[in-house]
């Protein structure tokens, strides 16, 4: 056999291995979604239609509320149980990223920090439909592997803000205008604000893909590489997630005030609730009973339309998760540009709701 076709039967092998990683990826991916996402959501889609409510509001009764341990373990009791399968997926699929997906492969689709990679990565967070917690293990995974600063949070903030079925249950219980406001926003923040965020980037060289050596194999077995990936994640982001979201959860009724009515639709009220939501942290869709038990109690619609952007964007949880990943700068970017839109859509909010 001739010297050429020595070295290219391996290169054909690692191919066709990368093909069955990528098959093997997306198929896990598939099912997780399936049982902890997609099918769940078409039944809440219907009870939503009929219904115009997708349950109360997790913030409980912020009236009679003190901040507590009680409170933070009540809160974070209940948030966990609406979150935990999709942690769970969150955190395998993070893990499962940097031992099945090439790093060859990613870094062609998203390892640039052009427009086009930020946008693939955006449209590839919408089947995901994750809160911004439990997409974040999968933003952290994609940058073990290179994947732009733009590419990930792209994909990490396009999971809460362009959620399809956030969106549906949104026109159902509030209104097609929140609808509306909502998408708009939620493709300026993953495709524009993810896009601006590559600035941050000091060491923003871009990586020649074709010098890259495809034929080497990883050090060690599938299984190790894997359970070394899935315990430092485990390691890294569940005592931070956990302790942030008590924190939180004490501190909620600080971070909601009572407003009287002359002030529920001000500026101070709108700048006030842009920042909790920035901070705060939910379930995926969750801002919706919040928002209408907060109209309900007559707020205006200025706070109202901030939460709808702020609350599911971002939240303190998420941003401790995903710090070691993205510079610094870059989620100081994000987070401000997210209340900046917070305080526009709030003030917008206020002339239409």
């Amino acid at each position: 056999m001739s010297q050429a076709g020595t070295t290219l039967q391996p290169q054909q092998t690692n191919h066709k291995r990368m093909i069955w990683f990528v098959i093997i990826f997306i198929l896990i991916a598939a099912a997780g979604l399936l049982y902890v996402k997609w099918w769940p959501y078409y039944h809440k889609s219907l009870l939503a239609a009929d219904t115009h409510s997708i349950g109360s509001s997790i913030l409980g009764d912020l009236s009679t509320m003190t901040p507590s341990w009680e409170a933070a373990l009540d809160y974070a009791i209940v948030y966990f149980e609406s979150v935990w399968k999709a942690a769970i997926l969150g955190i395998l699929l993070g893990s499962l990223i940097q031992v099945l997906l090439p790093a060859q492969w990613l870094l062609k689709v998203l390892g640039k920090s052009s427009f086009g990679s930020t946008a693939i990565a955006g449209m590839a967070s919408i089947p995901g439909m994750m809160c911004t917690c439990c997409a974040a293990p999968m933003a952290v995974g994609l940058r073990k592997k290179n994947v732009s600063v733009g590419a990930a949070m792209a994909f990490w903030i396009g999971n809460p803000m362009i959620n399809p079925a956030t969106l549906i249950f949104m026109t159902f219980v509030l209104s097609w205008e929140f609808t509306v406001m909502r998408l708009i926003v939620g493709l300026m923040l993953t495709f524009g604000v993810s896009y601006l965020a590559n600035r941050f980037v000091k060491d923003a060289e871009p990586i020649d893909v074709d010098q890259m050596i495809t034929d080497a194999k990883p050090k060690g077995s599938f299984l190790s590489r894997w359970g070394r990936s899935m315990g430092s994640m485990i390691l890294y982001i569940v005592p931070a997630y956990v302790l942030s979201v008590l924190l939180l959860g004490a501190g909620r009724v600080w971070l909601f005030p009572q407003l009287s009515e002359s002030s529920a639709n001000s500026m101070i009220a709108i700048l006030i609730f842009a920042i909790a939501g920035m901070l705060f942290v939910i379930p995926t869709a969750a801002e919706i009973p919040i928002i209408q038990t907060f109209m309900a109690l007559g707020f205006g619609g200025g706070p109202a339309a901030a939460l709808l952007i702020t609350l599911p964007a971002i939240s303190l949880p998420s941003l401790l998760i995903v710090s070691k990943s993205f510079p610094k700068k870059a989620l100081f970017f994000v987070a401000g540009s997210v209340v900046i839109f917070g305080v526009i859509s709030g003030l917008v909010g206020s002339m239409i709701f």
